[in-house]
């Protein structure tokens, strides 16, 4: 599609940033009132899962769907992504239970994941490398739009109206998307004597789900040592195998090995594996800090949250431009990254909302800079026949990352609040339950649950209810909540940033090629350049 006129390009640029936006705009509208949801469905020891599965399903689709695209090209897929999507919206805003929500989301995740996998491409497919750069930063802005006013629409809609809602209230936009895709997105014939490779999609399907449940339910519904744990991690190995040994052989496979011969490739799926795991695992609990630590309402959540996606709008765009003008890139991962390191340390050690604005702020511009680096380099260093399996490849890395992440995450801080809960109870201003009334035991035991913290309506109405001579003591207890957690979220925080840490190390070791100026591949290997 490089050939196509420039009015052409940007008229189907407009449309695959509807679809993009319809996506995002999905993901970043539930994050600060997932919380209130999950407090409603009582579902707190599953508030991982309902993450979980929408990443799990949307790693898989994203895999699977990029040598689909390469075979029967982007159109169809993002047609079908957008419709599974809507489907998927439309089922989670009937919710009965935290069950339900998390099937409904995660078919949510099979169409934001092809969705996503195809968007990218699409844009690898209509400019040259050395333009894509701009082009790239043009679509991180559109997400961190999204991300700017998700966070606070989700946050107001939840505190005004049925929380339903923030899945209902953009369905017509992915109407007009798929319209959109439908009419402008141009037709690209079937490649000839390709095959799939149904083998290998079935091998890389078990072996992900498998690691991901292991590293799920690994220290929080199994122990990590337990059979069902190390049965997963074992099913993951010898799936593992077998897809590498059906790769070999197959003759289109869906997840070429070839491609991990290539170094950039390789180094920078693994970058964006470590600095996705700590991102997702760390972000996915700041509201945690903001609503249930600080007792900020959901609305004024998005708020707080609102300075990062500023941040990575303007930044993404400003060192897009300068990609694109520079054709260098291994920089801007040199210094994004330590930024990034930064705001997670500042999250970590935060006691109030104004140092989580000055955590937003530092992350946003850290992420900015360094985020739209790696795609572009796992474009730059394939074949174009080679773009959409490439991009899903890096697709992929990211998605298990932050899949992990917020796994590994969910059992840190699960473990470190049940031993600072522990700590806290036994201490000498601890409770003892047994010395007081068993009817007012009953009734003050609710206040043991730090899953109040997160709807506080229902705090301050059970509040209420008690008698005043016990509500000193009420007041005790929920600051002694709340420490817990504002501990617990210390421990999420420094681990995530010791992920992108190394994240920020191996980027020393991304070896720089030029920027290709046509999506035509040159007739021999160019030099590494100097940074």
């Amino acid at each position: 599609m490089e050939h196509l006129t420039h009015k052409r390009k940007m008229s189907i640029m407009f449309a695959i940033i509807a679809a993009m936006f319809f996506s995002a705009i999905n993901q970043t509208i539930v994050s600060t009132a997932m919380p209130r949801i999950i407090a409603v469905l009582s579902g707190m020891e599953y508030y991982s899962w309902v993450i979980t599965i929408y990443m799990l399903t949307s790693t898989l689709a994203t895999v699977l769907v990029g040598k689909l695209s390469d075979i029967y090209g982007r159109k169809p897929f993002i047609l079908t992504g957008i419709v599974i999507f809507m489907i998927g919206a439309l089922l989670t805003g009937f919710s009965k239970d935290i069950f339900q929500l998390i099937i409904y989301r995660g078919v949510q995740g099979v169409g934001a994941g092809i969705i996503m996998a195809t968007v990218f491409t699409a844009v690898g497919d209509l400019f040259s490398p050395r333009e894509r750069g701009k082009w790239t930063g043009v679509m991180m802005a559109v997400f961190g739009f999204s991300s700017v006013i998700g966070p606070t629409l989700g946050g107001w809609l939840v505190d005004n109206m049925e929380w339903k809602w923030l899945f209902w209230i953009f369905l017509p936009l992915g109407i007009v998307a798929f319209f959109m895709i439908l009419f402008l997105f141009p037709k690209v014939e079937r490649k000839p004597s390709e095959s799939i490779d149904y083998a290998g999609s079935f091998f890389l399907s078990i072996t992900i789900i498998a690691l991901l449940l292991g590293f799920t339910w690994a220290g929080s519904k199994y122990e990590w040592a337990s059979f069902e744990i190390l049965g997963l991690f074992g099913a993951a190995i010898i799936s593992l195998i077998l897809f590498i040994l059906v790769e070999r052989r197959a003759k289109s496979p869906v997840l070429p090995l070839s491609l991990f011969r290539n170094d950039i490739v390789t180094i920078s799926n693994v970058i964006g594996f470590l600095m996705n795991a700590g991102m997702m695992g760390a972000l996915i609990y700041l509201p945690f800090f903001v609503q249930g630590v600080e007792g900020i309402s959901p609305t004024y959540s998005g708020y707080v949250t609102m300075p990062m996606s500023i941040g990575m709008v303007i930044m993404s765009t400003i060192i897009g431009r300068q990609i694109t003008k520079t054709g260098k890139y291994k920089r801007y991962a040199i210094i994004g990254m330590p930024i990034m390191v930064a705001g997670l340390l500042i999250m970590a050690f935060m006691n109030s909302v104004w140092v989580a604005v000055i955590a937003m702020i530092v992350f946003g511009i850290g992420l900015g800079v360094g985020m739209p680096v790696f795609s572009l380099t796992v474009q730059n260093a394939v074949k174009p026949t080679e773009l959409g399996v490439a991009t899903s490849s890096s697709q992929l890395f990211r998605n298990l990352g932050g899949t992990i992440g917020i796994a590994i995450m969910g059992t840190i801080m699960q473990s470190a609040l049940v031993r600072n809960m522990k700590e806290a109870s036994s201490s000498s201003t601890g409770f003892h339950f047994d010395e007081l009334d068993p009817e007012l035991a009953k009734e003050l035991s609710a206040f043991q649950n730090p899953e109040m913290l997160l709807d506080q309506p229902k705090l301050e109405q059970l509040q209420q209810t008690l008698p005043a001579d016990v509500q000193p003591l009420i007041t005790q207890m929920i600051d002694m909540l709340r420490d817990a957690l504002s501990h617990s979220l210390t421990v999420v925080f420094l681990a995530g940033a010791s992920l992108v840490v190394i994240a920020m190390i191996l980027s020393f070791f991304l070896r720089e090629i030029p920027l290709r100026t046509s999506n035509k591949m040159p007739e021999q290997e160019p030099q590494a350049e100097a940074v």
